[in-house]
């Protein structure tokens, strides 16, 4: 599954159109606890969490997430748009709570 895919699914709002959406996704990631993910979260992830500031974008970056997803209805603030848009991550949002919208991304990889 690419990242692309995802902006064809009614259940996510592309936020941000970063420079890698043909980027194939893993395997979907849930945490919130930034220091947490930045040591556990495996390249190639779409990262679902509620986190929705430039921390969030740092953690991503040096991950190597393919894209974050920001559950149960959560944005990014001001500065982190503006920072996703520079650096070309690809930010969706969902209402979804976060378990939903990890189980959707898994089913689509091991559908």
């Amino acid at each position: 599954m690419r990242v692309e895919e995802l902006i064809l699914e009614e259940s996510f709002r592309l936020v941000n159109r970063g420079g890698e959406i043909d980027r194939e996704i893993l395997a979907p990631y849930c945490c919130d606890l930034l220091s947490f993910a930045m040591g556990r979260m495996p390249a190639g992830a779409a990262w679902v969490t509620v986190m929705g500031n430039v921390n969030t974008l740092a953690v991503a970056s040096l991950t190597d997430a393919a894209c974050i997803i920001l559950a149960e209805g959560s944005h990014l603030d001001e500065a982190a748009a503006k920072k996703a848009a520079e650096q070309g991550i690809t930010v969706f949002e969902t209402e979804l709570p976060i378990f939903e919208a990890a189980l959707l991304i898994y089913h689509k990889l091991h559908g």
